[in-house]
């Protein structure tokens, strides 16, 4: 079992930065994909970033270049860096995990944390 609990969310301007962070339990962790997902009223969640136990990332084309995931393992914490926010990155963000390697489907991750809201005002 695997519990996550992200963090750091909140209301941005355009243009601004905001830092996510998802703490984790289990002695495990180390050997798990991490993934951060995110999903608006009415919309399907979407997978954002993954990041593996190895450090290979995977971005959606629609953050490439402007967020970062990251992992510190003795920390047992993931973090997603989100620069040059947009007011379409408003969603609320999850923080998920799954034993293996980094996929995108949501219904291949098996823990989730309760999710954080991140508002872009224009």
């Amino acid at each position: 079992q695997v519990q996550l609990v992200e963090s750091g969310g909140g209301l941005v301007q355009a243009g601004g930065s905001l830092r996510l962070s998802c703490a984790a339990s289990g002695r495990t962790f180390s050997s798990y994909a991490m993934g951060w997902f995110r999903q608006a009223p009415g919309k399907e969640r979407e997978v954002v970033a993954g990041i593996s136990w190895s450090a290979s990332t995977y971005y959606a084309d629609s953050v490439k270049g402007r967020f970062t995931i990251s992992r510190d393992n003795a920390k047992n914490t993931v973090y997603l860096q989100m620069n040059s926010l947009k007011p379409e990155d408003t969603d609320v963000y999850y923080c998920a995990a799954r034993k293996g390697s980094i996929v995108v489907p949501t219904t291949l991750y098996d823990y989730w944390g309760q999710g954080t809201q991140v508002t872009v005002s224009s």
